[in-house]
């Protein structure tokens, strides 16, 4: 067995930290940092003492698609857990991304958040951080072994002054699937720059076939590609720590260019008709049922992708985000560190809590295994991907993890939500409507200093 090592680099804060993936491929046996040997530790309590009492914990979590391989894991471990805990329920309040961000931001106001949370890293996560909202999880992490059960410094993305608040299930990078068969019915074949992709799409559309497919209704997933087409014409990573920095601006000729292509690509007729309707789930499952020839998404879509029809005898590959006006390299990739769990500093029981949540991420990365959802997340894995039968499709995903040089994080993981919201309006706007690159630049400078 040869093993590969996968290596990205991404902003963590201010400084960059090195995030290490392996895998064996082909018919060998293949491991996400399988060295690391925790995620096969023994999940018991977190504090080691159990109430007798019954107790209710709420469980926030962003696994609404029943068809997706997480929705069904989250269920068994909630249910495995409850048969050795008879006084503990679990309350699973399920919900799609953007609905639960606005629902936790309800909540954080009133300081009324749920037993368990979703945050997602670095920025976004720092105002809830600074509100005081979260329990420390530094030495529930330290027993039975659950901090070395991650990927080395992605914690890191969730610590704030020395303290971590919530822990990843997923670390991931910006990928193009596509549908074989719809793109060889089309006549076009997979695109190394952005002006074949443009070409694709037209042609695509000129034959009656959807080219590409969004969720836009949760707005982040068009600021997700947009960000994808900035790091190829900016010709590199870094572009928004450099406006944090000074050394840039929103009008520089990289953002604008990046807005001419995004509108380029809504123009060519890319995405569905009323793609702002559609949320992330949505979005996704008009590939799924092979609605579309390309979908740009997170590698965490894979294991859903994997196990849908539209996946039946390989028909679905991967490729990397091509080249953008000649700039632009496709070893550097969106990347993801995964949304997290935290737990309320409030919790009427939170040692119940904590042992729940211990129980849980402990399970997480052989149950996900299990269902064929693990490429991606954010723990150690141990086991033969080939031999499980993950798709050749998801074996070209854990291929492409090898090739990672580096890369940039969401836009909303790396600025302040004022000057994060101006984004996601003023890119979702151009999904129903043609604007001036320039102007639109502008106006995200003028929100990017009213927010300071």
């Amino acid at each position: 067995m040869t093993q590969r090592k996968m290596k990205w680099f991404g902003l963590a804060m201010t400084s960059i930290l090195a995030v290490s993936l392996s895998a064996c491929g082909g018919g060998g046996s293949a491991a996400t940092n399988a060295s690391g040997g925790g995620a096969s530790a023994e999940p018991t309590g977190g504090d080691g003492s159990k109430s007798a009492e019954n107790v209710t914990i709420t469980f926030q979590n962003i696994f609404p698609d029943a068809s997706d391989p997480k929705n069904k894991m989250l269920k068994k471990i909630v249910a495995q857990y409850e048969s050795e805990n008879q006084n503990v329920k679990i309350e699973l309040d399920t919900l799609n991304t953007d609905q639960q961000k606005l629902k936790l931001k309800t909540q954080a106001a009133s300081k009324e958040v749920p037993d368990i949370t979703v945050v997602n890293p670095a920025a976004q996560m720092q105002p809830f951080v600074d509100a005081d909202l979260f329990a420390p999880l530094n030495d529930m992490v330290e027993e039975n072994g659950l901090k070395d059960t991650f990927q080395s410094g992605l914690l890191d993305y969730y610590t704030f002054d020395g303290n971590l608040y919530a822990l990843p299930d997923g670390n991931n990078i910006g990928v193009v699937y596509y549908n074989k068969k719809l793109m060889e019915e089309g006549g076009v074949e997979v695109p190394t720059t952005f002006e074949e992709m443009i070409e694709a799409v037209k042609t695509l559309k000129s034959k009656g076939i959807q080219p590409m497919v969004i969720g836009e209704k949760d707005s982040w997933t068009g600021s997700f590609l947009f960000m994808n087409i900035l790091l190829r014409t900016n010709d590199g990573p870094g572009f928004l720590q450099d406006v944090m920095d000074g050394k840039k601006t929103f009008e520089d000729p990289a953002y604008v260019e990046a807005i001419a292509a995004f509108q380029e690509l809504v123009q060519a007729g890319a995405f569905q008709d009323g793609a702002t309707s559609f949320d992330y789930n949505a979005g996704e499952n008009l590939f799924k049922t092979g609605k579309a020839a390309m979908y740009y998404m997170g590698s965490w879509a894979t294991g859903g992708i994997e196990t849908a029809e539209v996946s039946k005898d390989g028909n679905v590959g991967v490729f990397q985000f091509p080249t953008v006006n000649g700039k632009g390299d496709p070893d550097e990739f969106m990347l993801a560190p995964g949304s997290a769990f935290a737990i309320s500093k409030d919790s009427e029981h939170l040692e119940e809590t904590k042992d729940f949540l211990n129980y849980f991420m402990l399970k997480f990365p052989q149950e996900a295994f299990d269902v064929k959802g693990a490429v991606g997340i954010a723990q150690n894995v141990e086991g033969d991907f080939k031999a499980a039968g993950y798709s050749d499709m998801a074996m070209d995903v854990l291929d492409l993890f090898e090739k990672v040089k580096g890369g940039d994080l969401a836009f909303d993981n790396t600025m302040n939500p004022g000057t994060t919201q101006a984004h996601l309006s003023g890119t979702q706007s151009l999904f129903v409507e043609q604007k001036d690159p320039a102007a639109v630049a502008k106006e995200q400078q003028a929100a990017y200093e009213d927010n300071k």
